[in-house]
Formats: structure tokens, C-alpha cells, sequence
């Protein structure tokens, strides 16, 4: 069981367009992050997790040549802008249609910005073809893995946290969202790994901050915990040093396996 975090920060990136990244060690090359999205392989099926604008490079860079299965945690442009390049695994899976997973507001916006990729077939060779389906709470896959999941609030939206299993391992994965419901804490706790959203030092009024996501990685006692979807406030140099056990920074290109 792996995963690879194709990319760690926010909607604008990291650094941010203009200079204004007074915290960063520019030189760390950590510190430059693409857009939120990872890379999950269990029970020999291989799960791409949103699609930022950089998924090309982002998959090109860590040797992603395949997803069996794509599933959108929400519908902000973050996280969908990069869906046109997975026509690239719908090219390379049988009948050339992938399946995609989301809540009801990503599969609107996947309906909004994508129509000419809902046919039953693609309109031609090299051409996406999704087929679009509400994400479950529990999606059996093939070689005996799961991965449930449970909506959690993001503003005025809900997003989808995911949680992977196969035999005894277990991947929480909770990006862009404002608190942990009940149900995703009991699903989370004692994971291997989670990956939970840390915004910036300061609160957000639809993000969790560095502080509150330590708080939840104490409560769930996962074996280690990292942090995504971070902004420039936080230096990798800076943060890793002092976050505390079992936390640390995610950065592009990190892979676990476990």
C-alpha cells in the first residue's frame, strides 16, 4: 500500500504569483509545491486523487503512467482544473472510460466544466470519457481493499475525506476542510498514515489551521501524520523542525509505503 503526494499547496500555489513569499526559503526546494493531489496504489488498483492544473507534470515528474480509478474530493478549481489530462488514462484502460467518484457538488462541477467527456464513449480516439458516479461510503475494490468516505465541511461546501484499507493497513486522507466529523475521526483513528489539511499558521474560516490539524493528529494517533494543502506562510525549514510527533510538512514528490 502507497501513497505519493503529487502535489501539497493551495489554489495558488507555492510560491505565489508576485513575490510575495516573505517566508520562504526559495532555495528549499520543498518549499515549491503544485497544487494538492495524490497518488494512491493498494490491492493492485492505482486511485489518483483530484486533478490539480498541474497534474500533467505532476504525474510526468513522479512516473504516473496509469489510474484505474479517479475520485474528486470537491469541485473548487484546485482540484478539478487538471481533469482534461486524464484523457491520457482513459487512452490506456479497457473500453477507454475511467471511472470517477465524487459528492454531489464535484460531480455537478465535473458535469459544468467537462460535458464533452460524459458520453459512453470517447468522441474519439485521445479524447476523455468519464463515467461519473456518487462516491459510496464504502467503495469495494477489486483485490480486496476499500476506501470509505465521509463529507466534511469546507465553507459553504461539503468536501470528501477518504479512508484506504487493505488487510490491517489504513490511509486517512483529509484535505481542504474546516473540522473532523465524528464518523471521520472513528474512521481515521490508528491509521498508518494521514494526510490532513494545515492551511497556514493563523485560522481560516474554511480550513483547518497548523494548530487545529495537530490538535486531531494527537486525538486520531496515527503512526505519522502530514500536512497538506499548505501556504507560503509555512517554510518547510522553519515548520518540520517544530511541528509535533507524529507531524511533519508534506512536500511534492514525497511517497510512503506501508
Amino acid at each position: 500500500m502507497k501513497i505519493t503526494f503529487l502535489g501539497t499547496g493551495t489554489s495558488q500555489g507555492v510560491p505565489v504569483i508576485g513575490g510575495s513569499n516573505p517566508d520562504l526559503d526559495l532555495s528549499n526546494p520543498k518549499n515549491w509545491r503544485t497544487r494538492t493531489s495524490a497518488f494512491v496504489e493498494m490491492s493492485g488498483v492505482k486511485i489518483l486523487i483530484d486533478a490539480a492544473p498541474e497534474l500533467r507534470l505532476q504525474c510526468i515528474k513522479n512516473g504516473i503512467d496509469r489510474a484505474d480509478i479517479f475520485i474528486l474530493t470537491h469541485g473548487h478549481a484546485d482540484h478539478i482544473a487538471g481533469m482534461d489530462d486524464l484523457r491520457r488514462f482513459c487512452d490506456k484502460i479497457d473500453g477507454n472510460v475511467l471511472p470517477v467518484y465524487s459528492n454531489e457538488y464535484g460531480l455537478e462541477r465535473i458535469r459544468a466544466m467537462f460535458p464533452y467527456a460524459l458520453g459512453s464513449t470517447p468522441r474519439s480516439r485521445g479524447y476523455p470519457c468519464f463515467k461519473i458516479q456518487k462516491m459510496p461510503e464504502v467503495l469495494n475494490l477489486p483485490g480486496g481493499g476499500t476506501v470509505e468516505s465521509v463529507e466534511l465541511p469546507h465553507g459553504p461546501v461539503k468536501t470528501l475525506g477518504l479512508v484506504f484499507r487493505e488487510s490491517e493497513k489504513k490511509i486517512a486522507y483529509f484535505t481542504d476542510c474546516k473540522l473532523l466529523t465524528d464518523r471521520a475521526v472513528s474512521l481515521a483513528r490508528g491509521a498508518d498514515i494521514l494526510a490532513i489539511d494545515a492551511l497556514r499558521p493563523k485560522k481560516h474560516p474554511s480550513h483547518l489551521c497548523v494548530d487545529e490539524a495537530a490538535e486531531y493528529a494527537a486525538e486520531l494517533s496515527p503512526k505519522v501524520a502530514y500536512f497538506i494543502h499548505t501556504t507560503s506562510r509555512l517554510d518547510y525549514g522553519t515548520w518540520e523542525p517544530k511541528l509535533p510527533p507524529p507531524c511533519h510538512m508534506a512536500y511534492d514528490g514525497l511517497s510512503l509505503e506501508i
